[in-house]
């Protein structure tokens, strides 16, 4: 194993942030590669069609063209419904970013919790067998937005959302029947721990929430344990399959998770 071999974050845009921070926490000076999809954007409106096609084509020429040591496909979506063919794919480990039913089912004291992702992921049959073995005797919400995706990555390139955008989306999510009953919330999608902050604000009562970012992490770390990595982090790459131009304005949040390289793929 080479020490300079990245570790590559795949997302449709810039929620795989979320999951490349605490993973950059535990492994500081690890070489980072971070594929956002934009050309693409937004895999949560796509059939399970496009998704299962387009990913795993995609995986296969940055896994030839950067020989990383591991994957870490940071979208919901793209893992709900792609993982297993990327796996079968790739000579290279992947780790796929679900939805953290589990761990909300563990913190919910009234039993029901609330899937919040992309429509594409909480459709899942992926969510079904989650849910089916974490959280069988649980009220199980499911409530898509695609306004989430976007208020997540305007708050990336530093424009501001009027509160009223988020209040909306949450009061949506718990009119559905059983609403009242949610304490707990999970963020199936990795743009929405970004804007974790806001949707708290939001919400008519205090609630949880929970996302798989930090699992994630030492997930990655765990199957990385005794590698080689550099004596000290170099600048991290973000690229763009859209091209860079339209990256311009998230450059300084891409720079405070220590993508300081910005280009097109």
């Amino acid at each position: 194993m080479d020490a300079h071999q990245p570790v590559l974050f795949f997302d449709s845009g810039v929620g795989g942030l979320s999951v490349l921070a605490p993973t950059r926490a535990l492994l500081p000076t690890a070489p980072l590669v971070y594929v956002a999809d934009d050309a693409g954007y937004p895999y949560g409106t796509k059939s399970e069609a496009e998704i299962a096609a387009r990913v795993p084509a995609l995986l296969g020429r940055l896994a030839e063209r950067h020989r990383p040591r591991l994957i870490v496909i940071a979208c919901n979506t793209a893992s709900t419904i792609a993982l297993d063919a990327v796996r079968a794919a790739l000579d290279v480990a992947v780790v796929g970013t679900v939805p953290a039913i589990k761990p909300a089912a563990a913190l919910s004291r009234t039993r029901a919790i609330a899937v919040l992702g992309t429509e594409a992921t909480v459709r899942q049959g992926y969510v079904d067998r989650l849910a089916a073995r974490f959280a069988a005797d649980y009220l199980v919400l499911r409530h898509g937005s695609a306004a989430l995706v976007d208020l997540a990555e305007a708050k990336l390139r530093g424009e501001r959302a009027d509160a009223d955008a988020y209040a909306a989306i949450m009061d949506e999510m718990l009119a559905a029947s059983g609403g009242e009953r949610v304490d707990t919330v999970v963020l199936a999608c990795t743009h929405f721990p970004l804007v974790e902050a806001e949707l708290a604000a939001a919400s008519p009562r205090p609630l949880t929430f929970v996302h798989g970012g930090d699992g994630i992490a030492r997930r990655v770390a765990s199957l990385t344990a005794g590698q080689p990595w550099p004596a000290r982090a170099a600048p991290g790459v973000a690229l763009f399959t859209g091209g860079a131009a339209g990256a311009e304005r998230l450059r300084p949040a891409l720079a405070r998770h220590g993508l300081e390289r910005v280009a097109a793929l």
